[in-house]
């Protein structure tokens, strides 16, 4: 019974904390703190129960170390503080791996237990986990609110002969990868992919009709070889250049427009976060806008190194958002001129669905980070 409740409480506060957080903005205390005390006192039953104080002690001492660590990020503006108090909940209840699934595929054992405890394992899958979560919410915010966005997002569909073309070049890469791998008597992994990348380069890079010629009669070569496998890679490689490219645009210019909202400064209220971080340099303030990689090529580009030094930090964009002293120094430096009437703030990512995303890949696959290490060492050894 001890090792069903705590999950299945576990399970359900973090999907509710999913919803409160899509919803209200918000992981209620009146969730969090009902849900460490519990866990506490879960853990404090099933010690006695055990006849070992020491599970309980180890318990608190992971429920402490979580707090401190998902404190720490939060200092640093990793995520809000509900967030916080979810992870320390969710370690009272979940101090140690849970026992209720077990099975193996291709001789491995899951869910794959880390040699660190559990709930470091949940934190980690948390973070993994917010990928496939964000790629949902950027899609949300753009069809309900930004409709705009879309076309952007449904280019590499309509643009289905780009990702066609691109799909018979690395067709083509493949197949003289391969027919110089067997010649040479080459079996390495990683020099064929090497060879793959530069052979596709090199392909893309030929004028049209050269272009054409060099993909059709490779293809063709290919397709004699053996019909159904090439055929069957194209429309893989052709679907998979496609959905790319969506998922690209959906992480980079759709996610950045679609998480961002311009507002005037005196409208700001607090918790809002910033989209760029604000400096001051040479006397004056601007919120910088440049990637760091952008701000490498200017340097390159220009000689300039000055160009890498933002400045003095003024205020942060972080995820604790916006404090009322935050407020009160951009109301005065917009009143002054020195930084423009509206602003840009980005919409706050909800973490709490990325929790309970990370939660289930915890339970029933384990620690990911550990598969991704077992998925190379195994490659490695086919090597």
């Amino acid at each position: 019974m001890y090792l069903i409740l705590p999950v299945l409480v576990a399970l359900l506060a973090s999907l509710y904390a999913a919803y409160s957080d899509l919803k209200e903005g918000i992981i209620p205390n009146r969730l969090t703190f009902p849900l460490i005390g519990f866990g506490i006192l879960l853990d404090a039953i099933f010690s006695y129960q055990l006849g070992d104080a020491m599970f309980l002690v180890y318990a608190i001492i992971f429920t402490a170390m979580v707090f401190i660590l998902c404190y720490i990020l939060w200092k640093l503006g990793a995520w809000a503080g509900g967030d916080v108090k979810l992870f320390t909940g969710l370690a009272a209840l979940l101090p140690f791996q849970p026992s209720l699934l077990r099975y193996s595929i291709l001789g491995v054992s899951f869910p794959i237990i880390a040699s660190y405890p559990f709930p470091l394992t949940l934190i980690i899958n948390s973070i993994l986990g917010i990928l496939p979560f964000l790629i949902f919410f950027v899609f949300y915010i753009a069809f309900n609110y930004k409709r705009h966005l879309l076309e952007e997002l449904l280019e590499p569909i309509k643009d289905y002969k780009t990702s066609l073309i691109f799909a018979f070049v690395i067709t083509s890469a493949i197949t003289l990868t391969l027919m110089i791998t067997s010649i040479l008597s080459l079996q390495i992994l990683i020099l064929a992919l090497i060879l793959i990348y530069i052979l596709t380069l090199i392909i893309s890079k030929l004028p049209m009709k050269p272009k054409i010629l060099v993909v059709s009669l490779v293809t063709l070569y290919a397709i004699y070889q053996d019909p159904r496998l090439t055929i069957t890679g194209i429309v893989i490689l052709w679907a998979s250049m496609i959905i790319l490219r969506v998922i690209r645009k959906l992480l980079g210019k759709v996610a950045k427009e679609a998480l961002q909202d311009e507002i005037m400064v005196k409208d700001l209220k607090e918790g809002m976060i910033l989209a760029h971080k604000l400096y001051k340099k040479d006397g004056k303030y601007y919120f910088d806008e440049k990637s760091f990689w952008e701000k490498i090529k200017e340097a390159a580009k220009t000689g300039n190194l000055q160009s890498l030094s933002p400045g003095k930090l003024v205020l942060a964009s972080m995820a604790a958002g916006l404090r009322k002293d935050d407020i009160k120094l951009l109301v005065e430096l917009a009143e002054k001129g020195e930084i423009p009437e509206k602003i840009r703030t980005k919409r706050g990512v909800p973490f709490a669905p990325a929790i309970f995303i990370g939660l289930i890949f915890s339970l029933i696959i384990g620690d990911l980070a550990m598969l991704l290490i077992k998925i190379f060492t195994m490659t490695r050894g086919i090597n």
